[in-house]
């Protein structure tokens, strides 16, 4: 029966990282987290919960949360971010692998909270994540701030839990914004040092297009005034991406 370390990155999260700590004790033969110098109560409630608790400055999800498996006893891990959780019947899914451990990773759905919301459509569900793995077999790759994890050998040699990971994104509609003013500065500045480009049509179009894609493609109409937020909201992130794309280059030529 291989051992599994629960690997999590945290920056001010006393509002969530209790929840998190929580939920996957049953699972857990080890708990880690890299916390990138919190000033809450981040680590008091860390170390209450009896976790391996470490910091370094943060530098991108991408890099923390490849650092973050580094202080791992164990190569077999589950990542989660501070704001999630398991549900039973994930957490039963995750015993039964550890009792017959067959693939080199596996996925999971994850279920989003929007202000209490429960949201089922918008292309936010099922949301599926490669969340636990042999981290001797792949890494965390993608363009900063959107993380994903990839095995070496692709999706040959992977399986698919039951149940849900239970995501408590947002609080408030404030929340929200302010999250895409910070995601929408890093993602515009990794596509900079990409090469991508921002031509006018994609400030016009790209917006629209994530509208429409989310709020009927996606049936966010079915969620409600959560559904339309979150489209309209995420139509803006698409805008402001590109505007600070814009101004980077502008700021490059200046």
């Amino acid at each position: 029966m291989p051992q599994i370390s629960v690997v999590i990155i945290t920056f001010n999260e006393e509002k969530n990282i209790a929840r998190c700590l929580d939920s996957v004790k049953e699972v857990a033969d080890e708990i880690v987290v890299l916390d990138s110098f919190s000033t809450d109560k981040t680590k008091e409630i860390c170390e209450s919960k009896g976790v391996s608790f470490y910091q370094h400055k943060f530098d991108g999800h991408i890099q923390q949360k490849n650092r973050a498996i580094t202080y791992a006893k164990f190569p077999h891990v589950l990542s989660l971010d501070a704001d999630e959780a398991l549900d039973d019947t994930l957490k039963k899914s995750i015993l039964d692998v550890k009792n017959n451990w067959s693939k080199d990773g596996y996925y999971m759905n994850r279920l989003t909270n929007y202000c209490g919301h429960w949201v089922k459509h918008c292309n936010w569900y099922p949301d599926k994540k490669l969340r636990l793995w042999d981290s001797r077999k792949g890494a965390w790759t993608g363009i900063n701030p959107h993380d994903k994890y990839e095995m070496k050998d692709g999706d040959k040699n992977t399986g698919y839990l039951k149940g849900d990971i239970l995501h408590y994104s947002y609080y408030s509609v404030e929340d929200h914004y302010k999250q895409v003013e910070y995601f929408t500065t890093i993602a515009s500045k990794a596509f900079f040092e990409a090469g991508k480009k921002a031509p006018i049509y994609k400030l016009l179009v790209n917006p629209i297009a994530k509208f429409i894609d989310h709020y009927i493609l996606h049936l966010g109409f079915l969620d409600g005034k959560a559904g339309y937020l979150i489209s309209k909201i995420s139509a803006y992130a698409t805008y402001l991406k590109y505007k600070k794309l814009r101004e980077l280059y502008r700021a490059k030529a200046a």
